[in-house]
């Protein structure tokens, strides 16, 4: 397989009161084509700087990020990303708020609604294109959020803690529903969390990070076969080797 995403000696260092602060130190990792990879690390360790590095929404200090080879060096429609915060229009509809990327990129009308229909579709949210966020729960707030990052067709989908805000039992819906858009779609998944077991439950490999300044500990392969359970004796062990990394 390609790879689709290449972090290469990505360091990032900010200019503080009391002088630099380095937030990340030469960060290195290949995201391959149709891969889902987390990454993991302490509170601290960056994952969010590197996030928004990756997404093109601000400049490493040293090092590139190439999509499908092409350096990132800016927000893009190759790039689909869901935050932790929906950020949702509230006075666009469910539909409207898919169809934004879409206007954006100056897609004909009847082929809009005929993409919107389908993402509505795919994440299950067929019946409520005409609801408003308002009236949403936090979870179906969260699959539009995936529908509009998916309706413009991206290389990556690039998420960061996107289910921090939805209680449990809605998180376990929400990672089903997400593996199953990504089995249907065959995107490329990088997805920022601090939840090791959801990790676990989600990727196919694991970025491990330090603390800050952050760089890799190490790539963990998670070799189960999906659906994952948590009562598994193979998936406590990788759940527990990836918290020992993060310990160290």
């Amino acid at each position: 397989m390609r790879e689709r995403v290449t972090v290469a000696g990505v360091s990032k260092t900010y200019e503080g009161d009391a002088g630099p602060v380095r937030a990340l130190d030469d960060v290195s990792f290949e995201v391959e084509d149709g891969e889902f990879v987390c990454i993991v690390g302490p509170s601290g360790c960056g994952k969010t700087t590197l996030f928004r590095i990756i997404g093109g929404l601000e400049g490493a200090t040293n090092g590139d990020v190439l999509l499908s080879g092409e350096p990132v060096t800016g927000p893009s429609p190759d790039l689909g990303i869901v935050f932790q915060e929906y950020h949702l229009f509230p006075w666009r509809s469910v539909r409207g708020n898919v169809a934004f990327g879409l206007e954006q990129l100056g897609m004909a009308a009847g082929e809009r609604r005929d993409r919107v229909d389908e993402m509505l579709e795919l994440v299950g949210l067929g019946g409520s294109g005409d609801s408003y966020p308002s009236r949403l729960s936090g979870g179906m707030k969260q699959r539009v959020a995936i529908a509009r990052a998916l309706a413009v067709d991206p290389e990556l989908l690039l998420m960061d803690e996107p289910f921090g805000s939805v209680d449990a039992q809605t998180r376990d819906m929400l990672h089903r529903e997400l593996l199953d858009v990504w089995g249907e779609t065959e995107k490329t998944v990088l997805f920022v969390t601090h939840d090791v077991e959801e990790a676990v439950k989600l990727a196919d490999r694991i970025v491990v990070m330090t603390p800050g300044p952050g760089s890799v500990r190490e790539v963990v392969d998670v070799e189960l076969a999906r659906p994952r359970s948590r009562t598994d004796e193979a998936f406590a062990a990788y759940q527990e080797q990836v918290l020992d990394l993060i310990r160290e």
